[in-house]
């Protein structure tokens, strides 16, 4: 099948993720709340945001809601440490590289759709928790987890460590 959003680029079960399985959770809570558990904070979210686009160009949902999140926070692209970009197809990582100018050495380092797997429902956590966990390895810093969604859907999230 042929890629509309990248000329020359088509889509094959080698570039795209395969069928997996897992599980995921989170506990995302207020400071006051995590102080008076007692609990550490592992990182702080920054802002988040959705967007829709044309469900034909649904690999480009990412290629809107960055910026979107990015101005919603009031940071430069060029603040952000790290990027988790969901795989997937591996196109779409690859069009966030190209069209928006990130630099390939920090998006999904430590893999992605593709090589990690695309559980429906799992993927947000694992992201996310990749994202901490590769920003905490760092020194820190802010990351960006970004994901298109059947239908022309697209979400992202700006996180601190």
């Amino acid at each position: 099948m042929l890629h509309p959003e990248i000329e020359g680029f088509s889509i094959t079960a080698g570039n795209s993720s395969g069928v997996n399985d897992a599980a995921s959770a989170m506990m995302v809570t207020t400071d006051a709340v995590a102080a008076a558990q007692g609990l550490g904070v592992m990182a702080k979210i920054r802002a988040w945001t959705s967007v829709g686009v044309d469900p034909a160009k649904t690999g480009l949902g990412v290629l809107d809601v960055i910026p979107k999140l990015l101005s919603r926070a009031g940071v430069d692209q060029s603040d952000v440490a790290l990027w988790e970009i969901n795989e997937a197809f591996a196109s779409v990582p690859l069009a966030a590289s190209r069209m928006l100018g990130i630099d390939d050495e920090t998006i999904n380092i430590s893999g992605s759709g593709c090589s990690i797997g695309h559980p429906v429902a799992a993927s947000g956590g694992r992201m996310l928790i990749t994202l901490i966990h590769d920003l905490k390895r760092r020194g820190g810093g802010l990351g960006v987890a970004a994901m298109c969604a059947g239908g022309g859907q697209a979400g992202a999230v700006l996180i601190e460590v």
